[in-house]
């Protein structure tokens, strides 16, 4: 049964008025005028107005206490967090000579800033990016080819001879899979400006000299396009370090290329390279110290023949960049590496979207207990609060953060004590709401009398930090001639947590604490991920996707979750999560889950649907309005995501109560798409007086009464068209969708266990 609080008093302005005016009779009965131009009614009309902002303000002591016991648990609501990205400079007009970028170096996206977070050395070269691909099906005139080929140098063509195209990497083409290249290998050619070649035999000396002992900064930045995500049961594991192996060329004392059996064998040198983050799930920047400069030379006596053989880099057809060349990088992926690349970049560094106050003068201090500070920057990033006091006689001391107040120590040491305390200089901070708390004296040192308190920080733009690519641009602090901008859309930035959906917050975590056991624990904790804004999730106990596609319930000790983004520049009608997406969540959830729990993160698998409309419009309404509006509401009805501005307080129900309408949680799992349902909800249009008919269809196909959803399966709105009369043709409305034969992998040996020879397809045009 609920308790519901009452109202101190319930009484507003009219009953106010009404109750003073009727007891008027009983105290003054000589006054009989009651108009409202009387100068004794105003004065009651006065006194009711004043009456009623004093009890709105009384009605609000409930509340107001409530907040108070939920702030004193000291579960404060999620700050928000900074955006992130990566950034790739290029040096387009300077001088031929490497440029050293500092750390928080400027770039903006219209007037919101952006810092790098490291230094980094602008090269005055660019990279061109090359694979091998496997030529799958050579035909057997080009196998003839080879077969003449090899004859006039008096040889026979070998079994194990393996084609391949050198391929430059376009992101814009979609993800590159090393697995699906000839050598699993990434070739960086580090090409020259033109106008930067000298003359005389060694034209790239010059170049050599300026890059010659440098950090080469490749930026990498795997495929988002991931599926699932799987924490096993124990410990998580971790990425091994040795993914990739970043080698340069090395020639003989000669410079020139040895030859093992009639074939090229190069031999490559293997790069000093640092990098904090696993190249195949985390964007970030490869280190990479390049040698001297007599090591980047390549070989002299390369035969254009042999050019690509073997483990040669790629043939490159295009003149220009064969000119230009310097040298080139090895990035080869292990056996064991799924390395997807969605772009790779040299010059490049990391970038965070933030603004920073430097030295914000706070309230003196006063000496008395619980002093707190309001900073002018709310909400700002969590661990970026420094507070530094300045005594009358002019003594610096530097406050230290920490989470309890209680764990400081008193600000009088007290003899014999063996506990471990924090240092009695310590304050807390709420980054939400930019609170700056300090101890009482007996836990953590309060502020003395006259001491100026200054406070150092950084705040976040929050959402609005998830910019598109090439949004970036240097400041006006830039050095001349250089230009810099992001490759890809930065990611990570969210907005604090609203008031509505902290609070239920705080009643869930009495009751999780934490811990990952019940399925409101999961979705509870799950909601306040720091650095990802979620729109949808959904707790599958004892479900695998990989085991029981179908069967939901039958794998004991697996949850699954089922998470969606709440916003998806890509796919704004089905939002997909990606890579950094899924290693948030992953991040933090794993620590807090049953050591025997199995958690799988998989996004939903959208089951493309086509729907097609015929209405009849009632008077007084055009096609053209009404078509709009029911296109409006089939797309909210089939919403995978709740409804705009739905949050954890919405899409779920009380504590201890009932649930709220699975439906407000977006579409349903499992619960079919009828024909029959969209045109109901078609005929509720205002406007509509009959829906003709409505046709409903997948990507192929003919039309269907229903479509099936199983699984973690959701409906995704492909194209909808709504028309006066009878609805157009489905096949019409798609255009005639179809897919094509997809190829197969890329060859992968003669199956004899030999070693493959790649081999340059020939270029039939030059």
């Amino acid at each position: 049964m609920p308790l519901p609080a009452p109202r101190i008093d319930d009484r507003d302005y009219r009953a106010l008025v009404e109750e003073t005016l009727a007891r008027v009779p009983v105290h003054t009965p000589e006054w009989t005028n009651f108009n409202p131009s009387d100068p004794g009614v105003t004065i009651v009309q006065l006194f009711a107005f004043l009456t009623e902002n004093l009890i709105y303000r009384a009605n609000q002591i409930p509340e107001r206490n409530r907040a108070k016991f939920l702030k004193l648990l000291g579960i404060p609501l999620r700050s928000a967090s900074e955006a992130r990205g990566i950034v790739a400079f290029k040096n387009d007009k300077g001088a031929l000579a490497t440029q050293t970028i500092q750390r928080d170096f400027e770039l903006l996206a219209g007037q919101m800033p952006f810092r790098t977070v490291t230094g980094l050395d602008v090269l005055p070269v660019e990279a061109r990016l090359f694979v091998k691909r496997p030529v799958l099906n050579p035909t057997p005139e080009l196998r003839k080819y080879y077969e003449l080929l090899y004859a006039s140098y008096g040889a026979t063509l070998p079994a194990n001879l393996t084609l391949y195209q050198s391929a430059p990497f376009d992101p814009a083409q979609g993800p590159l899979d090393l697995a699906e290249t000839i050598d699993r290998t990434l070739w960086i050619a580090l090409v020259a400006r033109k106008n930067d070649l000298g003359t005389g035999d060694d034209p790239t000396k010059l170049i050599r000299e300026a890059i010659a002992g440098r950090n080469l900064s490749l930026g990498l930045a795997p495929a988002d396009d991931v599926e699932q995500l799987e924490i096993p049961v124990g410990s998580a594991t971790t990425a091994p370090a040795d993914l990739l192996r970043y080698d340069i060329a090395r020639p003989s004392v000669n410079g020139e290329l040895l030859f093992v059996g009639g074939r090229p064998a190069p031999d490559w040198r293997a790069l000093n390279a640092r990098a904090d983050f696993d190249p195949s799930r985390a964007t970030g920047v490869v280190e990479i110290g390049l040698p001297e400069a007599d090591a980047l030379k390549l070989w002299n006596n390369l035969d254009p023949f042999e050019a690509g053989v073997g483990e040669l880099p790629p043939a490159i057809d295009d003149s220009v960049i064969a000119e230009t060349l310097v040298t080139w990088i090895r990035v080869r992926a292990s056996s064991a590496a799924e390395v997807r690349l969605r772009w790779a970049g040299i010059n490049a560094v990391g970038v965070r979207q933030f603004e920073t106050i430097r030295a914000e003068r706070l309230p003196d201090g006063d000496g008395s207990p619980d002093q707190a500070r309001q900073l002018a920057k709310a909400p700002v990033l969590e661990g970026s609060v420094a507070i530094v006091s300045v005594s009358p006689e002019g003594t610096e001391t530097e406050w230290n953060a920490i989470d309890d107040l209680l764990a400081a120590a008193p600000e009088v040491p007290v003899p014999g004590t063996t506990q471990q305390l924090g240092p009695a200089t310590s304050f807390r901070v709420d980054p939400e709401a930019g609170i700056v708390s300090f101890g009482d004296g007996l836990a953590g040192r309060r502020p003395g009398s006259g001491d100026r308190l200054y406070a150092r920080y950084e705040y976040s733009e929050g959402q609005e930090g998830n910019v598109g690519p090439n949004a970036l641009k240097v400041g006006p602090l830039a050095p001349q001639g250089y230009s810099g901008t992001n490759p890809i859309a930065t990611w990570g930035g969210t907005d604090a947590e609203s008031v509505r959906s902290g609070e239920k917050q705080v009643q869930r975590m009495l009751q999780h604490r934490d811990r990952l056991v019940t399925e409101a624990d999961f979705r509870s904790i799950a909601w306040r991920t720091p650095g990802v804004s979620i729109g949808r999730i959904d707790v599958l106990a004892a479900w695998h996707p990989d085991l029981a596609p179908g069967a939901i319930g039958t794998v004991p000790g697996v949850v699954t979750l089922l998470v969606a983004p709440r916003h998806d520049p890509d796919h704004p009608a089905a939002p997909r999560p990606d890579a950094p997406f899924l290693d948030a969540l992953c991040a933090y959830l794993d620590p807090r889950r049953l050591v025997t729990t199995e958690l799988v993160l998989r996004g939903p698998i959208y089951k493309r649907i086509w729907v097609s409309v015929g209405i009849e419009v009632g008077g007084g309404y055009t096609i053209a309005e009404v078509a709009d509006a029911v296109k409006v509401r089939l797309r909210a009805y089939l919403n995978p995501l709740p409804p705009e501005g739905s949050d954890f307080s919405t899409t779920d129900g009380p504590l201890y109560g009932p649930d709220v309408d699975p439906a407000l949680r977006g579409w349903p799992l499992g619960r079919p798409v009828h024909a029959r349902a969209l045109m109901a909800e078609a005929a509720r249009v205002p406007g509509v007086v009959e829906v003709a008919d409505i046709q409903l269809a997948l990507d192929t196909g003919a039309k269907l009464d229903a479509v099936s959803i199983t699984g973690i399966e959701l409906p995704e709105l492909a194209g909808i068209s709504v028309v006066g009369g009878d609805p157009i043709d489905i096949s019409l409305l798609r255009g005639d969708i179809g897919s094509g034969a997809g190829g197969s992998g890329p060859g992968g040996g003669t199956g004899d266990g030999s070693a493959l020879l790649p081999v340059p397809v020939v270029a039939e045009t030059c």
